[in-house]
């Protein structure tokens, strides 16, 4: 797997003295296909294993009655030492999807050991997938790596949100930024395998502090947001999307090579404004592409 060929991993590869690494109930894997039927879109294939588990299928959104809704549910409460989760999704043509999940992802304390998870997006011609899962909140002396490949059709549009706490605001004064890594590398290539764009940052907060200029500097919540989506598209949202600097909020939006679309990223003091940064971004993409507004907050989340 990807995570055994990880170099930043080298230092934890040491096993849990509870229970090896990606054994029963640590072994997590999840896979959805979803194709477009008259009135919506249907999830035709559902493979699990433990923890990992997904609700049926909604359609709550006024706007997008075809759009099907799924919650991605962690039975095991978030990722302890040793967890290995593979997930994959699939879109067939005109596919309309929205993912997200039931709650914050807690990356838990290790004292060996790491956690990790692959992610596979596939999307056919004019799929449309929204990902935006809740924040990731790392937990102090975890280390986390996580690795997203997206293979997308030219007309096909993924819209991906990645959320990143300091960790538990609340705890110990020792948490935040008290994780020791946090690795995430995403990808995308087109349907014959050709690579557009890749991008990996890697978090080691105990020994090359956030805190700096040119880093997080006064901030403490990080969002990266991935847009792909062909290239008329990617240069209407870019023109709408003017860039933001404000004491406790900063955002701003490059284009991607290869006409790959955009990356929008977004700092902040708290996680309620950079969520709700990302939510206008969403609302813009949206708009541009579907025509469509996104939908209200719920009140219970």
């Amino acid at each position: 797997m990807l995570w055994d060929r990880a170099a930043e991993l080298d230092a934890y590869r040491d096993e849990p003295a509870q229970m090896p690494s990606g054994t029963v109930g640590k072994d997590g894997y999840l896979r959805l296909a979803f194709q477009k039927r008259p009135r919506r879109t249907i999830l035709t294939d559902l493979q699990r294993r433990v923890p990992l588990f997904v609700h049926k299928p909604l359609y709550w959104d006024e706007a997008m009655p075809e759009l099907a809704c799924v919650f991605l549910i962690c039975t095991s409460a978030g990722f302890s030492q040793g967890d290995r989760y593979r997930m994959e999704f699939q879109l067939g043509p005109e596919a309309r999807v929205h993912l997200t999940t039931q709650s914050n992802t807690q990356i838990h304390s290790m004292d060996a050991n790491y956690a990790a998870q692959t992610q596979e997006i596939e999307l056919a011609e004019n799929a449309y997938l929204e990902y935006l899962p809740d924040p990731i909140c790392p937990h102090r002396n975890s280390r986390f790596y996580s690795h997203t490949r997206v293979r997308a059709h030219p007309t096909a549009t993924l819209l991906y949100s990645e959320t990143l706490q300091p960790g538990r605001r609340h705890h110990r004064a020792d948490e935040l930024f008290g994780y020791d890594l946090f690795s995430s590398h995403l990808s995308v290539e087109n349907p014959e395998g050709k690579h557009l764009m890749a991008e990996k940052f890697l978090l080691q907060p105990k020994t090359h502090p956030l805190r700096r200029k040119l880093l997080m500097a006064d901030y403490e919540v990080f969002a990266n947001v991935l847009l792909v989506t062909p290239p008329h598209h990617a240069a209407a949202v870019l023109q709408a999307t003017p860039a933001l600097y404000q004491p406790d909020l900063a955002a701003g939006v490059s284009l991607l090579p290869n006409g790959a679309g955009l990356l929008y990223k977004v700092l902040g003091q708290e996680t309620a404004p950079v969520q709700a940064q990302v939510r206008h971004f969403w609302n813009t993409v949206r708009t541009l592409i579907l025509h469509k507004p996104a939908r209200a907050p719920f009140l219970w989340r």
